[in-house]
């Protein structure tokens, strides 16, 4: 495709960049309607809509700059940048937005060109009684005469006429400040305005699309022997001189001529220029280069969508893309652009069309500096470009260009935005592998991930007593038991963070390897159905003593350590229970908290009650099974859930036990009501009964243990018949619920 969209003859340099950039910017708009807004809005007004044409446009200038020296601009202009940043799904809705502009765009400016005529018709008229009552006698012949043009020469042709018409445009401007001015500048009222003048945003709305030029030099880099160097040059170039030759006209304007004489006269030019006839040849000659210039853009743009596959049919793609042999003149696309133009020149309503091609371009620049926003944070290698802008201006022309949208017309721009969703949408559906938006997302989310943990690193304190979990579970069950991804599911929700690591026992060979890159695809597509926060790895170690010992010393995704691990065994087959207290000491000398899961046929139920059980040797234990029996309770699966809290104590402190109970779920503001706690004597042998017997519906149980407890493995595996899961809790230091 690269090669495809370059023209092998490509010669142009900065110049004709900047000459079709400015002759855009000083166009039609500039004769017929810039004095018609100065006598709008006063001269003060005018200035207004300059400088907030320009806090979107200079921005965009610079964001092209910067992108287009990034790589290699081809065929397409704006097109290509978007699509090469952002991805073909995400570029091919501009990109279409972006043509239907251009291509509005010509009918605009031939519209514009038969506005020029007015004198000759009126002296037409006057000498020889003949009298044309409508503009389009004269644009749509025009339309005939410059689609032959561009079908039978193409670019090169246009690119010759293009030096001529920016001459006669120089000259006619330059007539202008000479002509006289009727009012001293020492007494202009630089506020004055017609009575009941019109809206400021819809004479914006009107003068906008004097400033979009930049995108008109864009569309030739098919054609420049270097574009890293014309299309920044050319653009920035461009807006500057075209931002100061406006300021410099609404001046002449204010001192010229009354508020109600600017409005009266769309060409009150003519009687300001020191030679009148000029301004309507020079209006001629803007309204002519820049339909030229959008006549060679368009069709430019539409071909490299087509090299993209765009649209879904295949063979509309290979039409639009192909081009004339001998120089790749994007022959078919000029003649869809062609037969746009001819709808609206038929319009003819130079206002009507004005709008709709401002909001077009409001939406192209604003993504064009949402993208070098975000190429700024992303921080991608790939994009080192030589000229380099700020994320400053970008976001500056990202925020003003979506805030003018709906201050110009909020209709049509929420029109504009629900017409590129669904042309995105429908791309998409054909391209689900062009994922350049994605990337471009991932690499901003990064940076801001890595900055945040470095932040939490540098901020951590041992003076925080808050406690939250900071959990990691390994496994080599992940497959056969979902259970203990359950509870890392629940705790990472909405209070804490996870980490649940599959491990694979082995050495670290390429074999292994390719087997720990298929298992964490499979454990990402068998969790994006739940609702899931909890980071999936996968870790390769030759025992499972190892792999513990590799993942206590892991920072967490948080970026702070992981406080809390969980291991899980199965009640009917307790097999690797033995591992996990084998390995008990490791992990306790890394401060951590250790949950063991104890799975059952039963599961988790119905998710409706957490049972948890307090003995005299939980002093420890206890606020941090409070702590996770809450933190389950806050996930949606949980919300019809509730927590009871069991006492085991010896009968004659079982009052002292409850008061003390009361005051720290008061203190700790737990949802649970004194209703739910019970105290239950408690009497030597006989817990795991009491247990069965309170807790053989609960949906979860949890319950304290010890090191001790751990010598005796049949302390986890037996005696439990009854119940549902059991989480089992050890603290390595009690927690404070504040």
């Amino acid at each position: 495709m690269a090669k495809s969209l370059v023209n092998t003859n490509a010669k142009f340099g900065t110049l004709p960049v900047f000459l079709t950039a400015l002759s855009t910017i000083l166009g039609a708009i500039l004769f017929l309607r810039f004095g018609w807004a100065v006598g709008q809005v006063g001269f003060i007004g005018v200035i207004g809509i300059v400088a907030l044409g320009h806090i979107v446009t200079i921005p965009t200038a610079f964001a092209v700059a910067e992108i287009a020296t990034n790589q290699r601009v081809q065929g397409g202009g704006a097109y290509y940048i978007i699509s090469r940043s952002f991805g073909l799904n995400i570029g091919g809705a501009i990109g279409i937005a972006l043509y239907l502009s251009q291509a509005i765009s010509v009918a605009f400016y031939v519209i514009a060109f038969g506005e020029a005529f007015e004198p000759v018709i009126k002296w037409i008229g006057e000498t020889y009684n003949f009298y044309i009552p409508d503009r389009r006698w004269i644009s749509i012949p025009t339309m005939v005469l410059l689609s032959g043009l561009i079908l039978t020469k193409g670019a090169n042709v246009g690119m010759k006429a293009l030096y001529v018409v920016v001459a006669i445009l120089l000259t006619s401007i330059a007539m202008f400040f000479l002509g006289d001015s009727t009012i001293k500048p020492e007494v202009v009222n630089f506020h004055s305005k017609i009575p009941n003048n019109l809206n400021f945003f819809f004479v914006f709305t009107i003068i906008f699309p004097a400033f979009t030029g930049l995108a008109a030099g864009l569309g030739l880099s098919g054609d420049l022997k270097d574009p890293k160097k014309s299309i920044p040059r050319g653009t920035l170039w461009a807006t500057v001189v075209g931002m100061l030759v406006y300021v410099a006209i609404a001046y002449k304007f204010a001192i010229s001529a009354s508020p109600e004489d600017l409005v009266a006269d769309q060409l009150i030019m003519s009687k300001i220029a020191i030679w009148g006839p000029i301004i309507p040849i020079g209006l001629a000659a803007a309204s002519l280069s820049s339909a030229l210039g959008s006549i060679m853009v368009a069709p430019r743009t539409l071909q490299a969508i087509g090299y993209d596959d765009i649209f879904p049919q295949g063979h509309i793609n290979r039409w639009f893309a192909k081009g004339r042999k001998t120089d790749n003149e994007p022959i078919n696309g000029s003649l869809i652009t062609i037969a746009i133009a001819f709808v609206f020149v038929i319009v003819g309503d130079v206002d009507f069309v004005a709008q709709i091609i401002s909001m077009f371009f409001m939406v192209t620049y604003s993504a064009i500096c949402l993208i070098s926003l975000l190429e700024h944070f992303a921080a991608d290698p790939a994009y080192r470009p030589t000229f380099r802008s700020s994320w400053h201006l970008s976001l500056i022309g990202t925020l003003s260009s979506l805030w003018l949208m709906f201050q110009m017309n909020a209709t049509y721009a929420a029109v504009s935005v629900v017409i590129m969703a669904m042309i995105y949408y429908i791309i998409m559906l054909n391209n689900e592998e062009n994922q350049g938006l994605n990337k471009l997302f991932r690499g901003v989310i990064f940076q801001l991930s890595r900055q945040l943990q470095i932040m939490l690193q540098r901020a951590d304190s041992e003076k925080d007593k808050s406690w939250r979990p900071f959990g990691v579970c390994i496994s080599h069950d992940t497959f056969k038991r979902r259970s203990a991804f359950d509870i890392m599911r629940w705790i990472s929700y909405k209070y804490g963070f996870g980490t649940y690591i599959h491990f694979i026992k082995g050495l670290l060979n390429e074999k292994n390897t390719n087997e720990s890159k298929q298992v964490l695809d499979r454990l990402i597509q068998l969790s994006a159905g739940s609702q899931n926060r909890v980071y999936l790895d996968t870790i390769i170690s030759p025992s499972y003593t190892s792999a513990i010992a590799q993942v206590v010393q892991l920072s967490g995704i948080s970026g702070k350590g992981n406080n809390l691990i969980l291991f899980e065994f199965s009640r009917t087959d307790p097999g690797n229970l033995k591992e996990i207290t084998g390995n008990y000491q490791i992990v306790e000398s890394a401060g951590f908290d250790i949950c063991i899961l104890n799975t059952s046929y039963k599961s988790f139920g119905y998710k409706k009650e957490i049972h948890i059980w307090i003995r005299p040797e939980d002093y420890v234990n206890a606020n941090l099974m409070i702590l996770l029996g809450y933190i389950i309770l806050g996930h949606p699966e949980w919300k019809k859930g509730k927590i009871k809290i069991y006492a085991l104590y010896p009968e004659q402190d079982m009052e002292e036990k409850r008061k003390q109970l009361m005051e720290l779920i008061k203190a700790g503001r737990l949802p649970i009501s004194p209703s739910n706690i019970s105290m239950v004597p408690y009497e030597s042998g006989d817990r795991k009964s009491k247990i069965m017997k309170y807790s053989a519906d609960a949906d979860l149980t949890i319950i304290g243990f010890t090191t001790d407890a751990l010598k005796n493995i049949e302390e986890f595996s037996e005696g439990y018949n009854d119940l549902g899961n059991i989480l089992f809790v050890s603290s390595n230091r009690a927690k404070a619920i504040n």
